[in-house]
């Protein structure tokens, strides 16, 4: 651990205003504390780039990186499947001047001459493969203004839909998307175990939720917030989540045995900067942390049996006036006698009926994903909304996979939270798919001329009633705890049954309808959806053999026994749990374990297969571990 303390005088960022070659110039030659410079890219899988370019030498160069001139990389060092080949794998970065750089310090390695951390100026950036963008932002970027072209060419040929909101076509300036995330994760001293029976137990009695953060983790966390307000976050807040243990002060006044769970939220900006700002704290959030011996993970479920971290995702559309005022699209005019405008009723219809099969995809690609949509931790498993169980009343429930964010006194307020995605989800396509589904909702609401009353009573229709856009046999809205009021089999019957493997997420990208919806405005192409298909196949493919299977491996051959075979219900409950090691692990001659099955159909290339193994893994493994406390509970 070193002495950190936040530093005000430090440069944190360079806005889109300065970034004329002479700004630049005049900014780094104040601050020569920044001696590299590294050009931010994301992949297909969310993986950013990252190198060290002398500040020299980009001041030298400085109008070419301005001028959008490529730096070239090797294709070997992101993921693009199918793209970035072994016999043509050269891939151009080219800066993005639209967004704001920042500052990126190793509070580790102190410049001899000012004093101050090195700093690494890292400048958001595209990719691209012979001349074609190829990466996750530019997705982002080219869907957000699809999307706010499109809307925007509506208002301008509908004055019916502009007097809605007060305003006439010539007034109308742009249209802009909004998001903002809520950033769970996990903090631990890494060198001590905290079982996951205490964590749950801690979780059960909400010991954890928003209580006071100490020592250590308290300012660790107020750092956090003071650096990302430097950034120009606007943090809102950061706080204890629901996962944790009390830890222990020792002799010398210091908490041990440290594990928590928090938050930190930050206020809402425009699309493709709200993605990168994501990206952005998760990298300061691990550092700070760091420094003071504490390991964080983003992982969406680090522990089995307490609460997974999530990252809500937060959406709406604003069109800005040339007067300047600013109006909330999703608001209807009174929102006293009405949840949602018809433009905010389309984008709830287009997100709900898309989710599974567009949206999905890139919400849900992990296995460790799926791990945290469980029943019980407040992770949503299937596709329906809350909005409110009247218009008075806010929606509070969550079990549902999307709520409708609104206050009757604020129509800025109003908003959609998909409580889907977790740290790891690529939040760059996440919005991508959002917006594409939002858009198809919108033409429907539009174009069918119905009321707002009408589009209402459409999406809140009971199950089994027709509609003209949705689904008949599904219920998209429900006011209930969906875990506590209705079984597994309801809750499939009336929401739809949800993907519950990586193969099972992806498969509908196979789809051509789904395809066609993706690549509308040129925002996808079929070949960047089958690259991120390959790429997240592969992963899954590397975690299971790689990882899934040795953990569990693993655990199995620590599962020993330690009675004396006196008493015949240990006896039974011995042999239903020697039954299952061998189901799981121990090939014979006339059967092969699942574990094998499972490698011989990801070696066939049988990913149908691999998904049906995996499934069945994980019931025997949930089963083993069940009855394996079962019998060590019952030791004397």
């Amino acid at each position: 651990m070193i002495d950190f303390h936040v530093i005000p005088d430090l440069l944190y960022v360079i806005p889109t205003a300065n970034h004329s070659a002479q700004d630049i110039r005049n900014i780094l030659s104040a601050h020569p504390e920044v001696r590299f410079v590294s050009l931010a890219a994301v992949d297909l899988m969310g993986n950013d780039t990252d190198e060290k370019i002398p500040i020299a030498d980009f001041i030298d160069n400085i109008e070419n990186y301005i001028d959008g001139k490529a730096v070239q990389t090797d294709g070997s060092s992101v993921v693009l499947p199918g793209i970035a080949t072994l016999n043509d794998g050269k891939v151009d970065l080219i800066p993005d001047s639209n967004v704001i750089w920042y500052v990126d310090y190793n509070y580790e390695h102190i410049d001899f001459e000012t004093g101050k951390p090195i700093g690494t100026l890292r400048i958001p950036s595209f990719l691209t493969h012979n001349g074609d963008e190829v990466c996750s932002r530019s997705i982002l970027r080219n869907s957000a203004a699809y999307f706010q072209n499109t809307i925007k060419e509506r208002f301008l040929n509908d004055s019916a839909l502009c007097a809605e909101y007060g305003f006439t076509p010539d007034e109308l300036d742009h249209i802009t998307l909004i998001t903002a995330t809520e950033l769970e994760f996990w903090v631990n001293s890494p060198d001590e175990i905290i079982s996951t029976e205490q964590l749950s137990i801690s979780q059960e009695l909400k010991e954890s939720y928003w209580k006071r953060t100490k020592g250590v983790v308290r300012t660790a966390l107020e750092q956090v917030i003071l650096i990302l307000e430097n950034y120009g976050f606007n943090p809102e807040m950061g706080h204890k989540e629901v996962g944790g243990v009390k830890a222990s002060l020792n002799s010398s006044g210091e908490f041990h045995f440290i594990m928590e769970q928090l938050e930190v939220d930050w206020k809402y900006s425009e699309a493709l900067q709200g993605a990168d700002y994501e990206l952005i704290a998760r990298i300061i959030i691990k550092e700070i942390f760091r420094l003071h011996g504490l390991d964080v993970s983003f992982n969406a479920k680090p522990l089995p049996g307490v609460a997974g971290s999530g990252e809500h995702t937060h959406v709406n559309a604003v069109a800005y006036l040339t007067s300047g005022k600013k109006i909330n699209l999703f608001a209807p005019e009174d929102p006293k006698a009405d949840f949602l405008s018809r433009f905010g009723w389309g984008c709830l219809m287009g997100i709900m009926k898309h989710y599974s099969k567009v949206i999905n995809p890139f919400v849900t690609a992990t296995t460790d994903a799926f791990e945290r949509l469980t029943p019980g931790f407040e992770a949503p498993t299937h596709c329906v909304s809350s909005i409110g169980k009247d218009v008075l009343t806010p929606s509070r429930n969550r079990s549902v996979l999307l709520g409708l964010v609104r206050s009757e006194d604020n129509k800025y307020a109003t908003r959609f939270e998909l409580r889907a995605p977790n740290p790891h989800t690529n939040t760059y396509l996440c919005l991508a798919s959002v917006y594409q589904a939002m858009l198809d909702g919108i033409a429907y609401a539009l174009d069918s001329g119905k009321s707002i009353k009408e589009l209402e009573a459409e999406f809140v229709k009971p199950y089994g009633q027709d509609s003209d856009y949705l689904e008949t046999n599904k219920l998209y809205r429900c006011e209930d705890d969906i875990f506590e009021d209705m079984d597994s089999n309801e809750r499939d019957r009336l929401f739809g049954t949800p993907a519950a493997t990586v193969y099972e997420s992806l498969q509908p990208l196979k789809d051509s309808d789904v395809a066609e919806l993706l690549c509308r405005g040129n925002v996808f192409d079929k070949q960047l959806i089958d690259s991120y298909y390959q790429a997240m196949l592969v992963r899954w493919e590397m975690e299971l053999m790689e990882k899934i299977i040795p953990a569990n491996l693993s655990l199995i051959r620590s599962i020993t026994r330690t009675d004396d075979g006196s008493e015949s219900y240990d006896n039974e409950l011995w042999q239903d749990i020697n039954d299952l090691k061998r189901l799981l692990a121990k090939d014979t001659a006339s059967q092969d374990s699942i574990f094998s099955r499972i490698a011989k159909a990801v070696n066939s290339g049988d990913w149908e297969k691999t998904s049906v193994y995996q499934l069945a893994m994980k019931n025997a493994m949930n089963e083993l571990k069940s009855k394996y406390k079962t019998y060590c509970d019952n030791q004397l």
